[in-house]
């Protein structure tokens, strides 16, 4: 247990169906999953009784694990369970946590980081699975929510102690809801004459300052190792959460969100340019908007993606941006946006902000709307926590801090369709090109082309250069644009009259209406891992 003297009396026994010994830590505990032959076993008074098995659980390699201990809120836990879920997305873990005096919680994913929540009383009617809409307000147990995800699931694996008997023949509903008191709470409708109900917050791994987690989450994942469907190049799956990863010889994006084995589903997909920050990359960034929490930590560059806004019509500006997706053992993943206007950073949110008129209220701040766009990626490089799919569009409304909080940023993305929607918001910040330059310790020489505010406009030397550099990322933009809207293609105007020709580049220049400031949707991608 995670104190040397628990108050909880343990249980033994054998398992009936291959003798190894089944240990349940609490009294309250009468389901477990054998370790070794993965048979579901309830414990009938002091004697065990078989009464299903549980499949394999597919290994993600999480840091996570049996054993590991912590502490929430000063008080001791153990992680002595775990559930396994899939979706279309792919998987996510939930962790049995027993507590010192006897209390259950769990422990899972989302977002790429993780939420600590608690089974509650669900006070009055719950909502019908299928009148819930991704985005729409209610009130759920005498408090508002907001809807941010309502997908199919089902339990695909158990192990060890659990507080219920594991169902692993039938698919349910499940759906997430989302507070402004930064609360994330689950609406389980495995039964659904009485859906389950829990409410909890998010952490960090080391907020919990555990202990007993499994040493090889962060090395190469040999165990994962998988060859793409493409080429046949090997590839080697790095990140416990990745869903998609992107061969690096032939640029194909390939889905492994539902196991490395079998026949991958995949994608081909157009060259883009090569990021400004190396794959693999290290920078060091504070990457926190809570008051007096700017602990600089080492953040590594685990994923790119070009983007770019989709024109509703002919007259209507486009912007194009550049994500890296940062990675940190313990914090999870954030992301450091390339914009026409500047760079940023950002990382999703577990609550929603308050509606404030047009704009928003979040921890204390106001802030007023931009603008509302639709984006898609057009490449991609790495890993990502997430499923990619081809041409897979965003809705976003992009929103900026007032007063003294100028430089804060928020989005609201929405993802998917149908019934397989989800709603994610982001916070951040805006940050200089010099910082992002210290940060990963790039060449002092490449500054003029980290650089987004302004055309340098006076005749020396160092202007020059900048010059250059501004006007290969024009060029980059263009090839960006071209990616993005097949509608405004120019290469059979090119191939008919040649590239020098005044109907080709009449084509170009309406192609290339404008670059929108602001552009960019601060990382809020679709997560494929939310907590369910």
């Amino acid at each position: 247990m995670a104190s040397e003297a628990s108050p909880q009396r343990g249980y033994r026994a054998a398992c009936p169906n291959c003798g190894a010994p089944v240990e349940f830590r609490s009294a309250a505990s009468a389901f477990a999953v054998c370790s070794f032959c993965r048979s579901t076993i309830v414990r009938d008074g002091e004697a065990l009784r078989r009464i299903g098995q549980s499949a394999e659980l597919f290994d993600d390699h999480s840091p996570l694990q049996l054993g590991a201990a912590g502490r929430h809120q000063g008080a001791p836990f153990t992680l002595v369970g775990r559930l396994q879920y899939r979706y279309a997305e792919g998987t996510w873990n939930e962790w049995h946590a027993l507590f010192d005096n006897g209390r259950s919680g769990w422990l899972s994913e989302d977002n790429g980081r993780y939420v600590f929540s608690f089974d509650a009383p669900l006070d009055g009617a719950a909502p019908a699975a299928e009148t819930l809409r991704v985005g729409q307000s209610l009130r759920v147990a005498g408090m508002a929510w907001s809807v941010a995800s309502v997908a199919a699931a089902k339990l695909i694996a158990a192990q060890g102690e659990l507080p219920f008997k594991p169902n692993l023949e039938r698919g349910f509903v499940v759906a997430d809801l989302r507070n402004t008191r930064d609360e994330v709470a689950t609406l389980d409708y495995g039964d659904p004459a009485v859906p389950k109900w829990s409410v909890g917050r998010s952490v960090a791994i080391s907020e919990l300052a555990m202990t007993g987690l499994a040493e090889a989450s962060e090395k190469t994942l040999k165990a994962r190792g998988v060859e793409c469907p493409s080429c046949g190049t090997a590839l080697e799956v790095k990140l416990s959460t990745t869903q998609s990863i992107v061969c690096f010889n032939c640029h194909a994006v390939v889905d492994v969100s539902q196991g490395v084995g079998g026949d991958l589903k995949h994608y081909a997909q157009d060259n883009g340019s090569e990021p400004q920050i190396p794959l693999g990359s290290t920078g060091t960034l504070a990457l926190s908007t809570k008051p007096g929490d700017k602990k600089a930590l080492p953040w590594q560059v685990v994923g790119y993606a070009e983007r770019c806004e989709i024109a509703s019509g002919d007259d209507d500006e486009q912007s194009f941006w550049r994500e890296y997706l940062l990675y940190h053992r313990s914090e999870g993943f954030a992301f450091l946006v390339d914009a026409e206007d500047g760079w940023s950073w950002s990382a999703p949110i577990t609550g929603v902000p308050e509606r404030a008129g047009d704009g928003v209220k979040y921890q204390g701040v106001l802030y007023r709307k931009l603008y509302d766009y639709a984006g898609k990626a057009t490449y991609v490089l790495g890993e990502f926590y997430w499923k990619l799919e081809r041409d897979a569009k965003t809705s976003n409304t992009d929103y900026m801090g007032t007063g003294a909080f100028g430089t804060r940023r928020l989005n609201r993305e929405q993802t998917g369709q149908g019934g397989d929607q989800e709603v994610i918001w982001s916070a951040g910040e805006t940050l200089t090109a010099d910082a992002v330059l210290k940060a990963f310790k790039l060449a002092p020489e490449k500054s003029a082309s980290f650089q987004r505010d302004a055309l340098p406009t006076s005749g020396n030397a160092s202007s020059l250069l900048a010059k250059a550099f501004f006007w290969v990322f024009v060029v980059v933009i263009l090839l960006m644009l071209f990616r993005c809207d097949d509608s405004r293609d120019c290469s059979q105007v090119r191939a008919t009259y040649g590239e020098a020709s005044a109907e080709y580049q009449n084509c170009v220049r309406s192609s290339s209406s404008g670059g929108r400031t602001g552009g960019g949707s601060f990382g809020g991608w679709s997560s494929g891992g939310s907590h369910k």
